[in-house]
């Protein structure tokens, strides 16, 4: 179930002020430096949670309509924007908003088709199927609190810490425990 992202967030959930105050950093010399910092611990927090902090819009491709239900694999859903198919003459249709419901306060996110009604048969052929959707709390803004104070944390220690090991008393060292896990967004799942 291949998800791309179509349309990244406007804005990170943190902002470059608000992590320089939780930092007291004064000064710009390390701006881009603590920049790059908020967008990794908002990638490493939307990984670990399964949500989009700040909206997005997501396509999550599918092979054809296999199961009575989709399910979207981002929190939480404000929209389906889309579904598409190929039909059995390899045309794209766009299936009609009445012909299906969304349930977006699960989570995840379901889609059904409409009692009375199946899904359209499609070219059985791989990535068939599309759902174009956003996703998100909306702006900055409306993020939880709890979402940024964990943001602001990681980046506390990726700034305090720039190296994959820490230094502890009498000496000795450590691995950073979440260091890993950075590299969590970007991994390849073969299924």
């Amino acid at each position: 179930m291949p998800i791309q992202l179509v349309t990244p967030p406007a804005e990170e959930p943190v902002s470059l002020a608000e992590a320089k105050r939780y930092l007291r950093v004064d000064f710009p010399d390390d701006d881009a430096l603590i920049t790059s910092l908020i967008s990794a611990a908002r990638m490493a927090a939307e990984t670990l949670t399964g949500r989009q902090l700040v909206t997005a819009r997501w396509k999550l491709v599918l092979n054809g309509f296999r199961e009575c239900m989709i399910m979207l694999p981002k929190c939480p859903v404000q929209s389906v924007f889309s579904i598409q198919y190929l039909d059995m003459a390899g045309i794209i249709q766009t299936m009609p908003p009445a012909d299906y419901v969304v349930d977006n306060a699960s989570e995840p996110a379901r889609i059904a088709p409409v009692f009375g009604k199946t899904w359209p048969i499609t070219l059985p052929q791989i990535g068939a199927v599309s759902v174009t959707f956003d996703a998100g709390y909306g702006p900055a803004a409306s993020v939880p609190e709890g979402l940024k104070s964990w943001i602001k944390l990681r980046v506390g220690s990726l700034y305090a810490h720039r190296e994959e090991v820490a230094l502890l008393t009498r000496g000795s060292i450590a691995p950073l425990p979440f260091l890993d896990g950075l590299l969590d967004p970007y991994k390849v799942v073969l299924i």
